[in-house]
C-alpha cells in the first residue's frame, strides 16, 4: 500500500465521532494551557496520563498529539499580550509579538500566529506521513548493537539539548537511569534495589514520576517564586483581521518557518526552540524592513511560529519510528503509549497501523480545528490570562494528587509522588532539566536489556558494540553531540571574555 493509501485508512479511523470528540478535547485543552503562562503541554499531558488509564488507546493518544499541537498554538497569544511565553518555543514571538500589541496591532500578531501555525502543521503533518514509512524500512534492519547506538545517541542528545549545560542535563539522566534500575531484572528475575518494599518490586510508575516532575515540582517552583503581583495583559484593540500588506509579509515566513522547522524537529538534537530562533535569524536577514525587527515586525512573529509548530510535527518523526522523544512532551507522549502496552517504533506500523494512522490524520484534522478554534475565539483565549495564578496551580496540586491515586491508591505511591514532586522542585530551581529523568526511567531498561543481549551474542567481547558501520556511527554521532556543544560554548565564553578585556583596552 502506498502513502496515501495509509493516510485514507487513517482518515477513515479518524473520522470516527469518538475519535473526532478526543481530537476536539484535545486541541482545546492544548490551547487553554499553551495560553496560561507557566503551563505547557507536557504538564498537561502528564495530569491526565492517570486519568485515561482506563480509557481507549487510540483516542487517548489522538487526545494526547492534539494537546502538543494546541499547547504551541496558544503559546502565541500569551507571549504577544503578556511578553510572558507559556511555551519555551515562543519565546522568540515575544519579541517582535509584544512589541506590536503595544502599538495597537496585537490583532493581526495574533491572527499571523494562528495561521502560521495551521499553514506549518498542515505541511509538517504530511511531511511526516510520507517520510516516516522509509524509516521505518531503515530501522527494520536494526539488531541489539544498532538499538543501543541509538538509545545512547537519544541519550546524550536528550542531555545535552536541555537544560543551562550537558553536564547538567547527564546529571538528571543519571538520575532516571538509577530509578530505572528498581524492581525485578527482566533477564534474571532478581529483585534489584527494592529494599524489601513489595510495591517497588514492578518499578517506579512513569506515570507517578511524570506526575510529580512536571506538575507538582512546576506548581512548588511557580508558588516558591511568585511575588503576589499579576502581569499586566496587552489591550486586544483594533480588528484581529490582517491587512493586505500583512498577508503579503506573512506567506512567505510561513513558508519558511515550516521548512526550517520540520527537519530540525525531526532531528534527535532537534526542537522547536532552535528552529524558532533560527526562523527569526532568517527573516531578519531576508525582511525587506530590518528596521522594524525589535519594534514589532510582523515576520518575527509568522515565521518562527510556523517553525515552532513544523518542529511539533516534526518531534514526531523520531517517536513514532524509532521510539525516541526529543522533547518534555514527546517524553510523556511515549509514556502514555507504554502505559497501553505499545511500543513506537518501526514494529508498531505493523502491528497496530490503524492507530499509526489514524493519530497521524487526526493531526491533519486537528489543524483545521485549531484554525477554526483560535481566530474566532481570540478574545475568549484572552479571558483566560486574568486567571490569579493561586487558583491554577491549587488545582494542578490537588487534580495531580486525586489522578494518581485514583490509579494506584497505595500509601507508597502517593509517598513516591510527594519525593519526586520535591525532587522536580530541587531540580528546577538549581537549573537542572526535567525531561532527562522521564526519559532514563522510559528508555533506560531497553538500553540495558539491547546492551545485555548484543553481548551475551558476542560472548562478552565488548568491540561488537562498534563492529558495524550503522553503530559505530550512530555511537560516533553520540560522542559529537556531547562534545560539540561544548566546545562551542567554550569558544562563546572566550568571545565574550575577549570583548570585555577590549573594552577594558
Amino acid at each position: 500500500m502506498s502513502t496515501f493509501d495509509f493516510l485514507l485508512q487513517g482518515l477513515g479511523t479518524a473520522m470516527d465521532p469518538m475519535i473526532l470528540l478526543y481530537a476536539l478535547i484535545g486541541v482545546t485543552l492544548g490551547t487553554a494551557v499553551g495560553v496560561l503562562p507557566g503551563i505547557g503541554p507536557a504538564l498537561t499531558v502528564a495530569l491526565l496520563l492517570p486519568v485515561t488509564y482506563g480509557l481507549d488507546p487510540a483516542g487517548s493518544l489522538i487526545m494526547f498529539a492534539g494537546i502538543y499541537y494546541g499547547g504551541m498554538y496558544g503559546g502565541s497569544t500569551t507571549s504577544i499580550l503578556l511578553n510572558t511565553p507559556g511555551e519555551s518555543a515562543s519565546i522568540v514571538t515575544a519579541l517582535e509579538g509584544n512589541r506590536m500589541a503595544r502599538a495597537g496591532r496585537g490583532g493581526p500578531a495574533l491572527a499571523t500566529a494562528a495561521i502560521g501555525s495551521f499553514v506549518a502543521g498542515l505541511l509538517a503533518t504530511l511531511a511526516l506521513a510520507f517520510l516516516a514509512p522509509h524509516i521505518v524500512k531503515l530501522a527494520l534492519v536494526f539488531g541489539p548493537r544498532e538499538y543501543f547506538a541509538l538509545m545512547i545517541l537519544a541519550f546524550v542528545t536528550v542531555s545535552a539539548a536541555f537544560g543551562e549545560s550537558a553536564l547538567k542535563g547527564l546529571t538528571s539522566l543519571f538520575i532516571g537511569l538509577g530509578l530505572a534500575v528498581i524492581g525485578i531484572d527482566g533477564l534474571t528475575g532478581q529483585a534489584r534495589m527494592s529494599f524489601g518494599v513489595p510495591q517497588l518490586l514492578d518499578g517506579i510508575e512513569v506515570t507517578t514520576l511524570a506526575v510529580a516532575l512536571f506538575a507538582l515540582g512546576e506548581a512548588l517552583f511557580v508558588a516558591a517564586q511568585t511575588n503576589g503581583h499579576d502581569d499586566k495583559v496587552e489591550a486586544l484593540n483594533g480588528p484581529v483581521a490582517m491587512t493586505k500588506a500583512d498577508w503579503r509579509r506573512s506567506w512567505p515566513a510561513w513558508l519558511r518557518g515550516s521548512a526550517i522547522g520540520f527537519p530540525i524537529g525531526a532531528m534527535p538534537a532537534g526542537g522547536a526552540d532552535i528552529a524558532s530562533f533560527l526562523s527569526y535569524g532568517t527573516e531578519k536577514k531576508m525582511s525587506k524592513h530590518p528596521e522594524e525587527f525589535g519594534h514589532g515586525a510582523i515576520e518575527g512573529v509568522a515565521g518562527p511560529e510556523a517553525a515552532n509548530n513544523a518542529a511539533a510535527a516534526g518531534t514526531l518523526v523520531p517517536l513514532l519510528t524509532l521510539g525516541l522523544p526529543t522533547t518534555a512532551t514527546a517524553a510523556i507522549i511515549l509514556a502514555a503509549f507504554q502505559q497501553f502496552g505499545l511500543q513506537p517504533g518501526p514494529l508498531l506500523f505493523a502491528t497496530a497501523p490503524d492507530l499509526v494512522w489514524g493519530l497521524i490524520a487526526s493531526l491533519l484534522i486537528a489543524n483545521f480545528m485549531l484554525l477554526v478554534l483560535n481566530l474566532p475565539l481570540i478574545r475568549f483565549w484572552v479571558m483566560l490570562l486574568r486567571i490569579p495564578r493561586h487558583w491554577l496551580y491549587a488545582g494542578i496540586l490537588l487534580f495531580a494528587t486525586l489522578g494518581t491515586i485514583g490509579v494506584n491508591p497505595s500509601p507508597v505511591e502517593l509517598t513516591m509522588l510527594l519525593l519526586f514532586g520535591f525532587l522536580g522542585y530541587g531540580l528546577r530551581l538549581y537549573g537542572y532539566p526535567i525531561a532527562p529523568v522521564v526519559v532514563g526511567l522510559i528508555l533506560g531498561p531497553m538500553a540495558e536489556q539491547q546492551l545485555r543481549r548484543a553481548l551475551a551474542i558476542a560472548q562478552g567481547d565488548w568491540t561488537t558494540l562498534v563492529s558495524t558501520p550503522l553503530s559505530a556511527s550512530l555511537l560516533g554521532i553520540a560522542a559529537l553531540a556531547l562534545i560539540v556543544p561544548m566546545l562551542m560554548r567554550l569558544r562563546g565564553k572566550g568571545q565574550v571574555l575577549a570583548q570585555i578585556a577590549g573594552d577594558s583596552d
